[in-house]
């Protein structure tokens, strides 16, 4: 199966339009059917056809989200939470009609316990607006997947980014949820305890469910202390190979990098034409290192010990924050850099992820695929723990095209399972990974479809995603 034939599934027809009618009632101008409301809140990157709710509530309390999820249950409506919309694979599509959730007006901080390294926030809390809120505390949140994400989409995706090295996924940094269940049940999975031996892990039940479980209503995460010294720098190599050679050995050695991502030389030429860089359009490695101002530098000389020995230019770092900025601000925006290489094609995002000791012969594997098969296809990643993203870039009204861009996507999956990895390193399933969950999970799907009836026995949660298509 590939993205392109991801079919609408069955409406209620009666029961949508009951629903609509009850909540225009309980939400008046909360509450929008509009068509421009409804595109705004169905969009994906990977190629797949958006599929609109039939209206979409803008929620402001756990109240509001029981009542929702009461009429939608009692209806049998699906509902589909919706943070900002930065997901890729489809997650916020609603292939049945139903409701869209909108959750940016639930963005209250409400409770930050600097002394325990820990706060609470509503799930339309956004990564951004997190740390600008506990900059004087001398606290941040250190997952960062680049989108100005909400706190309750990374959650629901599992999501990561450029800090995971150092800091993990959001599995490693939520200690509880709150969460509205099929019944209108709101649950609390776990306390402020750094760990429990309490019965089931519910919290990472929740994390990564992306919406298929219940609607989270909160959720409490760890905080991290701003380290005393920042260093970033650049390095380039002669291929892929040795850098990502220069990844894994940096990784073995136990150097506590904060960061180190991966771009090949194309997607290096895209982001100084974007960017207002001057970087050898070679393969490049950007890191970071966090600690203090005996650490950081001994840590910069180790990697560039590493790096020299598989053959790097100089290596090139720097403490000033102007600069860091400006090189991570054009790593955000590698994937506007990339579409601008060809503004009049349109883009498909997907990534993989592998052991770190496979990340050199996935990458070149890969590489190899993209020239034999004559696409325009920029690598980006999160190389130190093995994850990596192509963006494809193709005429989307071609049908050739959309078949050789996902006949890649199919290859590169298969090459991942293969080599003992993931679909999705961060991303998530949504609809354009459902397909090969078989393939990489084998019988615990069924024990995951068995979570999900008892759960969610209805199927209105975020229907059509993760699962499969009969």
């Amino acid at each position: 199966m590939t993205v392109s034939n991801v079919k609408a599934g069955p409406r209620n027809e009666a029961g949508i339009s009951a629903v609509l009618g009850i909540l225009k009632q309980a939400f008046g101008e909360r509450f929008q059917t509009g068509q421009s409301f409804r595109e705004q809140h169905a969009h994906t990157a990977t190629g797949l056809k958006s599929q609109l709710p039939d209206g979409v509530v803008f929620v402001e309390s756990a109240e509001d989200v029981k009542a929702v999820v009461k009429v939608c249950a009692e209806h049998r409506v699906p509902l589909v939470p919706f943070g900002t919309g930065s997901s890729l694979e489809g997650q916020v599509n609603a292939p049945s009609g139903g409701i869209s959730v909108d959750f940016t007006r639930m963005n209250r901080i409400l409770a930050v316990n600097a002394e325990d390294l820990d706060c609470t926030v509503e799930p339309g809390v956004t990564r951004e607006q997190l740390n600008e809120y506990l900059r004087d505390t001398g606290l941040f949140f250190p997952i960062d997947p680049g989108a100005n994400a909400s706190i309750g989409g990374m959650a629901s995706t599992r999501a990561s980014g450029t800090n995971a090295v150092r800091y993990g996924t959001m599995k490693d940094n939520v200690l509880a949820v709150t969460a509205v269940l099929a019944n209108g049940e709101e649950i609390r999975t776990g306390r402020r305890a750094r760990k429990s031996s309490a019965g089931y892990d519910l919290t990472r039940l929740f994390v990564g469910a992306e919406g298929t479980l219940g609607a989270l209503t909160s959720i409490t995460l760890k905080l991290q202390g701003i380290p005393e010294l920042i260093g970033g720098g650049v390095c380039a190599f002669p291929d892929v190979k040795s850098a990502c050679d220069a990844v894994i050995m940096t990784i073995q050695m136990g150097i506590p990098v904060a960061r180190i991502e991966l771009l090949d030389d194309i997607q290096v030429r895209a982001c100084n034409a974007y960017s207002g860089l001057t970087l050898p359009e070679k393969p490049t490695l950007f890191l970071e290192f966090h600690g203090t101002a005996d650490t950081v530098p001994l840590q910069a000389d180790q990697f560039r010990d590493i790096a020299m020995e598989f053959g790097a230019e100089d290596f090139v770092w720097t403490s000033d924050p102007v600069e860091r900025a400006k090189l991570w601000k054009a790593r955000h925006n590698a994937y506007w850099a990339s579409r601008a290489l060809a503004p009049q094609l349109d883009g498909f995002s997907t990534d993989a992820c592998v052991p770190i000791s496979r990340l050199a012969e996935c990458v070149a594997e890969t590489q190899a695929d993209i020239l034999e098969h004559g696409l325009l296809a920029p690598i980006v990643g999160h190389a130190g723990d093995g994850n990596f993203h192509t963006l494809l870039l193709y005429d989307g009204k071609d049908p050739k095209e959309v078949e050789k861009v996902e006949a890649f996507v199919e290859r590169l999956v298969h090459r991942a399972i293969a080599m003992d990895g993931t679909c999705t390193g961060e991303h998530g399933v949504g609809q354009g990974k459902a397909a090969y969950m078989d393939e990489e999970v084998g019988p615990a799907l069924d024990t995951m479809r068995a979570i999900k009836t008892a759960l969610d026995p209805q199927n209105i949660f975020n229907p059509g995603k993760i699962f499969p298509q009969d």
